[in-house]
């Protein structure tokens, strides 16, 4: 009886895990990474972190997300943007339903014009209001899955 009992929790709780958004982060800087993740997991969000472009592919041919938030920049000293809107065609490329969602220390509005036109669904500054990254990814996520 009890196994059984503890077969259902554990049932329920995979049940209500996979009810919960899961939203793929991608940034060379673990504090970034970590504030992510300290903002969307209160939130009922499943957070998959990566520090690199090649890190992303990989979990994507793999598993599936309800939104991505990557950063356009990788390699240090890097401002160009051309390692993210690679990455962002290559998502694009691969699924385009699954909202992707730029972020940069080093914003401009030519650099947002480009995300967009890769594919990206919308395009956040750092540092970041809390408010709006999360009305962002909640907006994203329920497009993403209505």
């Amino acid at each position: 009886m009890q196994t059984s009992n503890r077969a259902k929790a554990q049932g329920a709780r995979e049940g209500r895990d996979s009810d919960r958004p899961r939203v793929l982060a991608a940034d060379d800087q673990q504090d970034i990474l970590d504030a992510i993740e300290l903002l969307l997991r209160p939130e009922g969000y499943q957070v998959e972190v990566v520090r690199s472009p090649a890190l992303v592919r990989d979990l994507l041919a793999t598993e599936t997300f309800d939104a991505a938030l990557i950063d356009l920049n990788y390699t240090r000293d890097t401002t160009s943007g051309r390692e993210g809107l690679d990455l962002l065609a290559d998502i694009t490329a691969a699924d385009s339903t699954l909202p992707v969602i730029v972020t940069t220390a080093w914003a401009n509005v030519e650099a947002a014009v480009e995300a967009m036109r890769h594919g990206a669904r919308d395009f956040i500054q750092k540092p970041w209001e809390n408010e709006r990254l999360l009305a962002v990814v909640r907006t994203q996520v329920e497009l993403h899955r209505a």
